[in-house]
């Protein structure tokens, strides 16, 4: 979008739900999250467009990143990053094709193949997350204390819905 708009389409969809249909709060909520969603989604997008990558493909060289031996079986990468096993198969798939991971047969069991980070996917990734704290993940407008509580109020939800368990 060029120009904002001279009023919120949100708070206007909700006085208007609330005349017609009833109690607004949460359609409001889910509405502004979405288009939160997409504000961030399009910063993130951006950010990572010069490194030649996604964001479902920048989690991935993350997540290697993180392991101890900067390798994991594609089916734990998929578990972590909350993908289908098909989705993991083509972010891989893609990140192999330009060098920032390669496949390895795992050590000790025959059935498993490992995905390791190669010095090249380092290298982007490093890139990358310079580019995406530059512009701290297209997060604007809430002071620390509000990302912490902002942080708390979406991981009620995502537990409450059997996100994960603990």
């Amino acid at each position: 979008m060029n120009r904002p708009l001279p009023f919120d389409p949100i708070a206007r969809a909700a006085q208007l739900w609330e005349d017609r249909i009833g109690p607004s709060d949460t359609m409001a909520a889910v509405t502004g999250l979405m288009r939160v969603q997409q504000i961030i989604q399009s910063a993130v997008d951006n950010a990572l467009k010069p490194h030649g990558l996604t964001f479902a493909r920048y989690e991935a060289l993350v997540l290697l990143t993180f392991a101890r031996s900067a390798s994991l079986p594609m089916r734990v990468m998929g578990e972590r990053l909350q993908l289908h096993p098909t989705s993991v198969t083509n972010i891989v798939d893609r990140l192999e094709k330009d060098g920032l991971v390669k496949r390895v047969p795992h050590p000790t069991d025959r059935r498993t193949t490992l995905v390791e980070i190669t010095d090249d996917g380092r290298a982007r990734r490093e890139a990358a997350t310079s580019a995406v704290t530059e512009i701290d993940f297209g997060m604007r407008g809430l002071t620390s204390k509000q990302t912490a509580q902002l942080i708390d109020l979406l991981t009620r939800i995502r537990k409450a819905t059997g996100d994960f368990g603990e």
